[in-house]
């Protein structure tokens, strides 16, 4: 149960925590709200009916949510090590189903496996310092 909900000590995970929740928050909007020159829950469906992951307005609200809301815990350090799994398994998802045609590079679209890696560190590292996590175990481990 420790090695699960202790957080990693270090303030090496809070780097990469903020931009990476950030950047998920602001991917969530773009397929929820058309926020951030996105498509929106609309915009977001055709595209994902047409690459086959049918129906198209529930996974683009399943995706932008998790994104968002994803993101917004990942950022406050709160239940990261499932947050980061969960969104590890949408964006590789995503990366197979609708990037995998247009190659690794970050111009045609590559930074999906950048987020997949960001997302599978926290899921190993946990929060780390400043986060919520760290001062829920320590409260749970000091009972």
């Amino acid at each position: 149960m420790q090695r699960f909900v202790k957080p990693n000590p270090t303030l090496a995970p809070l780097v990469l925590r903020v931009p990476i929740g950030i950047i998920f928050m602001i991917q969530g909007a773009q397929k929820l709200s058309a926020w951030f020159s996105g498509y929106g829950l609309d915009g977001t469906a055709l595209g994902l009916n047409s690459a086959g992951l049918a129906p198209g307005f529930f996974m683009a609200l399943f995706a932008g949510s998790c994104e968002f809301l994803g993101g917004l815990l990942i950022f406050i350090g709160l239940a990261v090590r499932p947050t980061a799994a969960l969104l590890a398994f949408t964006t590789l998802v995503a990366v197979i189903t609708v990037y995998s045609n247009k190659g690794l590079l970050i111009a045609d679209s590559g930074f999906g496996l950048s987020l997949v890696a960001a997302s599978l560190s926290l899921m190993i590292s946990g929060a780390g310092r400043l986060s919520i996590d760290q001062l829920t175990s320590e409260q749970l481990l000091n009972r």
